[in-house]
């Protein structure tokens, strides 16, 4: 029943597109030398498609989360992830074409520490990323996005000097399948 209706199609389409753009611009920001670029594009694309979009989350951690707490179902989880790595997959390939270097792609454990500290880092910040997203989602999508931009650029920002502050599996994973580096990618 859920498979014909024309809403769950639109909600898949908008977590395909929504994190080809999140996962695009926080790339495209990468490019820059320094972390403050791509967490405050993360922030900005965040909040702003929240705003747009209405809220899709563009994050498998975010469906996790959603699932375990049955406030999606199974069948719509597990579409949206598979979306959202479709949409990491697209923005990492067109990264990879379109800038002259693809090292800032992949997120990567920093030398500041080890994969046990960077794994920390990254579930505190996902942590914090989650609890913002269960706390705006009763609010107007101006509070919502402004909350959800905040999260993600002050986790991007805390955890990034550690783990590249990723705290989304998709933005992980397309370019992990792109460019065919897999170093400590069970961290992110």
């Amino acid at each position: 029943q859920e498979l014909r209706s024309g809403r769950f199609w639109r909600g898949v389409l908008a977590e395909a597109a929504a994190t080809l753009i999140f996962v695009g611009v926080v790339l495209g920001a990468s490019a820059a030398p320094g972390p403050l670029a791509p967490a405050l594009a993360g922030g900005l694309a965040a909040g702003g498609l929240v705003c747009t979009l209405g809220g899709p989350q563009a994050n498998p951690a975010l469906t996790l989360a959603l699932l375990c707490t049955r406030k999606l179902s199974a069948l719509r989880g597990a579409t949206g992830v598979l979306a959202q790595c479709a949409g990491a997959t697209l923005a990492s390939a067109a990264a990879r074409a379109a800038l002259p270097d693809d090292t800032g792609l992949v997120t990567r454990v920093s030398a500041v520490g080890t994969a046990g500290t960077a794994l920390a880092w990254e579930t505190f910040a996902t942590f914090q990323l989650a609890l913002a997203a269960f706390a705006a989602a009763d609010h107007t999508a101006p509070q919502a996005g402004l909350a959800l931009g905040s999260a993600v650029a002050a986790g991007a920002l805390a955890a990034g000097p550690f783990s590249g502050g990723s705290m989304n599996p998709a933005r992980s994973l397309g370019p992990a399948i792109v460019t065919g580096v897999w170093d400590d990618h069970w961290v992110s």
